[in-house]
């Protein structure tokens, strides 16, 4: 069932944002829950040795992973904008069901040796395949759907769901840690319940979303002769593309360390629990999820750019002082208003960065535009955080960490400060 979308009623848009947002919760609940649960199956896909090793690998195959990403974009990005982002949506959300399965079902280390591992690894990069491709496409379609007034609230949607994938990663983690099973049982077969799950929400979304309706945008240029979706013609685009990058750079990161690194350095530094980390990261999140539209609604006020200072500015002040602070912290609520200062902060570029970068971008090139240079920017910089963090702390220069951080940030401050706010500038208008 396919539908162009000249006229859409509110209604109809709504339900389209909906359908497009659920898919990416689901693609991000996958994605997510290999971090959440990383603590429990490390030691069932490696050699048995000391915890941090088997850490340090699970995490290696989660930056790996990142490195797909951007074959995802490239891919999923020239399908959309060839073909459609229906149809570029939908195959990115099987994609990410099988991964999960393919996890959920594996053999351990200790039943057929390394071929664990291989499995893990094979699991991971189709997962990497996915997400890749998601973020471009579901990023168009949502900025696509969305009434010229109400772009940046609509948008902010994506990462309410990107962030309530990882809660609902969470929750089950908290669920199964409080009422289910043991920490033995966890370790043991526990870990496999999310994959199932995720497996099952997948082939939820790809029905919603093999029933959603085709962007006006697209349909307009669906007959053009251009070379729609190609890397020829993506490269016509090189100042868009290094703003991509450069307002990627120092975002991606910064989300990665408060949503990712933070409940490591919670039991690792601050010693806290397992149960105690994953409560403070969810409390958190959830507000976080909540701010997004609220930031994504003051950008369609105010612009897109006062916002992007907003986290350059604070996220380049306020980095190293809160992780100093965070070291010295005892009490899981100091830690829990710590890490939502730094996450109100991040907020000016998690709203935002979903619209900003699809009006950097005309049709015929927007999925592809929006989707590969981001998706390389984070397997550099969002992918590798845990494990560089993860390193640095091995080292005994936990503190170097934060420093990397700052710096990143205020390289992409310059772009905001060089940039024209693309609310005003948006090639979304000339669709």
């Amino acid at each position: 069932m396919s539908h162009s979308a000249p006229d859409l009623s509110t209604q109809e848009r709504i339900k389209a944002i909906l359908g497009g947002s659920i898919g990416n919760l689901v693609e991000w609940y996958d994605w997510y829950a290999y971090t959440a649960f990383a603590v429990y199956f490390s030691n069932s896909f490696f050699p048995k040795e000391d915890p941090l090793s088997q850490d340090l690998k699970a995490y290696g195959i989660f930056a790996v992973a990142f490195l797909m990403r951007p074959i995802g974009g490239w891919l999923f990005g020239s399908i959309s904008d060839k073909i459609g982002r229906k149809k570029g949506m939908t195959i990115s959300v099987i994609l990410m069901s099988f991964g999960s399965l393919l996890i959920a079902l594996s053999p351990t280390y200790a039943t057929i040796g390394a071929l664990a591992t291989v499995i893990l690894f094979s699991a991971r990069l189709l997962q990497g395949l996915s997400v890749g491709g998601e973020y471009g496409v579901s990023a168009t379609y949502l900025s696509e759907m969305a009434t010229k007034e109400r772009r940046g609230f609509y948008s902010s949607f994506q990462y309410v769901t990107l962030i309530g994938g990882h809660l609902i990663a969470l929750a089950i983690q908290l669920v199964l840690q409080k009422f289910l099973l043991t920490e033995e049982q966890l370790y043991d077969w526990g870990w496999r319940i999310p994959f199932v799950i995720g497996a099952i929400l997948s082939l939820v979304a790809f029905y919603l979303r093999s029933n959603l309706h085709e962007t006006e945008a697209f349909e307009n240029k669906k007959d053009e002769k251009t070379k729609k979706g190609s890397i020829k013609e993506l490269l016509k685009h090189p100042k868009a593309i290094l703003t991509v990058v450069g307002l990627t750079m120092g975002g991606t990161l910064a989300f990665y360390t408060y949503t990712v690194y933070i409940k490591n350095f919670m039991k690792d530094t601050l010693h806290f629990s397992n149960q105690e980390a994953t409560t403070i990261s969810f409390s958190c999140l959830l507000i976080f999820a909540s701010l997004q539209p609220i930031f994504g609604s003051l950008s369609d006020k105010i612009g897109r750019k006062p916002l992007l200072l907003w986290f350059g500015i604070m996220g380049t002040i306020f980095t190293y002082p809160v992780f100093y602070m965070l070291s010295y912290t005892s009490t899981p609520l100091g830690a829990f208003f710590i890490i939502l200062f730094a996450l109100i902060i991040v907020s000016g570029y998690t709203s935002i960065n979903a619209v900003v970068k699809a009006e950097l971008f005309p049709a015929e090139i927007r999925a592809l535009g929006v989707g590969l240079p981001y998706a390389l920017t984070v397997a550099v910089f969002g992918g590798s955080a845990v494990y560089v963090a993860t390193w640095f702390k091995k080292e005994g220069v936990e503190s170097y960490f934060y420093v990397y951080v700052t710096v990143c940030i205020f390289i992409s401050l310059l772009v905001y400060l060089g940039m024209k706010d693309t609310q005003k500038t948006s090639k979304l208008n000339e669709d």
